[in-house]
């Protein structure tokens, strides 16, 4: 499906970009990957950020494919990226709709023409009421989901739609929680109850579906954690079945939706049996993983084996998702044995989840990246700058010597950095990616 990229491809790109060339300055995004640039070409500005063009695609096929042999939707997560040339490729690639987080996200994604959005937390405050109502009473043909979990939540909609009526309804998801947790409504009595009110908001508001969010369950331990996801997940189906009975459901077809990017497998295992249930509407599952598409080099890396023990066959083939995600940068000091200094920090990385680490060096006036010895570790983010120790106190990395950093957590961070280099495998730049943050 085709977005409306053309002004954002033609926009001439500002000095005030991070990492950019200083060819690239007031040169319309579409024009970059003409310049020729390369990472070792002497001309970027460290640090930047890449994406690898061919992890990109074989990530994006390998979610597909998943879906359709899992027997589920996607509704990736723009949140990850807020990267429009991106959300043009998911949605190529099958995506049933884009999922977000906030209104004003709500707002970047029909900038572009996205069609249908999950809206996945609650709408509260007028002036986001009243932004993602904006967005409806402009365009009929715009699909748009919202999440409800408490009375509350409900009157704030009704509030919105009686100051400015849309001419249809509002849809929503009932959003279940587990104790401890994030947002959701807590236990099978509240649930019900929620359900009832907003059939009775009906039909100013109405009910498509049944929704939670597995991937911040309390748990003492991993066992504890996938155990407690999976028991919040199955209750989507028990909902739902539940309010199939007393009718809370608008007509057409019964979303069911979880699905972050840790617990993907087991939310697509339990929803699609959702959906075949015989008897009652028709149902779509809903997955809303959005990390897949850059992947990373540490955190969601190490999970993928996990994911296949639990996926079955519905992983496929081969070892599954790629990194496609490395700030590079240079080595800017070598203060002491053992020790380098990088020109990147937490202004440049994610650090939320666990430090960057490096994975290719480039030693100066090489012709290609070598591996990192093993045993050198990033110890400590700056502002601005690493710190590199190698644990044996022998560095080999020299000033100018050009260093690539995976990460623990794209979402943040794709957020610091309003341009994304698109590069081939010998990282010759091919393009740029936008983010809107």
């Amino acid at each position: 499906m085709a977005l409306d990229l053309t002004a954002l491809l033609a926009e001439p790109l500002p000095a005030t970009t991070k990492g950019l060339a200083a060819r690239a300055v007031g040169r319309p995004l579409a024009d970059l990957g003409s310049l020729r640039l390369t990472l070792t070409g002497g001309e970027l500005p460290w640090p930047v950020a890449v994406l690898k063009d061919s992890a990109l695609a074989h990530n994006s096929a390998w979610m597909r494919d998943f879906c359709a042999r899992a027997g589920v939707s996607l509704c990736p997560h723009g949140k990850t990226t807020m990267a429009p040339q991106l959300f043009e490729r998911q949605l190529a690639d099958g995506a049933w709709g884009l999922t977000a987080a906030t209104a004003a996200h709500v707002r970047s994604y029909r900038r572009f023409g996205v069609p249908r959005v999950l809206l996945a937390n609650q709408l509260v405050g007028a002036a986001n009421v009243d932004l993602v109502l904006a967005e409806l009473a402009a365009d009929p043909g715009f699909d748009c989901y919202t999440l409800v979990d408490s009375e509350a939540a409900l009157a704030e909609l009704l509030a919105g739609l009686a100051r400015r009526p849309i001419g249809r309804p509002l849809q929503v998801l009932l959003e279940l929680g587990a104790p401890g947790a994030r947002t959701g409504v807590r236990g099978r009595d509240a649930a019900l109850a929620l359900g009832r009110a907003i059939r009775a908001a009906a039909p100013a508001v109405v009910l498509r579906g049944i929704e939670a969010y597995e991937g911040v369950v309390p748990g003492d331990g991993e066992a504890a954690v996938e155990l407690a996801a999976l028991m919040l997940i199955e209750r989507i189906g028990d909902t739902a079945a539940a309010g199939v009975a007393e009718g809370w459901f608008a007509p057409g077809e019964l979303i069911v939706s979880a699905g972050g990017s840790q617990f993907f497998d087991l939310a697509a295992q339990v929803l699609a049996a959702v959906a075949a249930r015989p008897g009652g509407p028709a149902v779509r599952p809903v997955l809303r993983s959005g990390c897949y598409l850059s992947h990373d080099a540490l955190h969601y890396e190490r999970m993928q084996a996990r994911l296949r023990q639990r996926a079955g066959a519905a992983w496929g083939r081969g070892p599954g998702l790629r990194n496609a995600l490395e700030v590079w940068t240079v080595v800017q000091s070598v203060p002491e044995p053992g020790r380098a200094i990088c020109a990147a920090g937490k202004r440049d990385l994610s650090h939320d989840l666990m430090l960057p680490q490096p994975v290719g060096w480039w030693p100066a006036g090489e012709a290609a990246p070598r591996s990192v010895p093993s045993g050198i570790k990033t110890v400590a983010l700056s502002d601005q700058h690493a710190w590199v120790d190698a644990a044996d106190g022998a560095m080999p990395w020299r000033v100018g010597d050009l260093v690539g950093f995976g990460v623990g957590h794209p979402c943040t961070t794709f957020d610091r950095w309003g341009l994304l280099y698109t590069v081939d495998d010998g990282y010759r730049v091919t393009g740029g990616v936008r983010t809107f943050f």
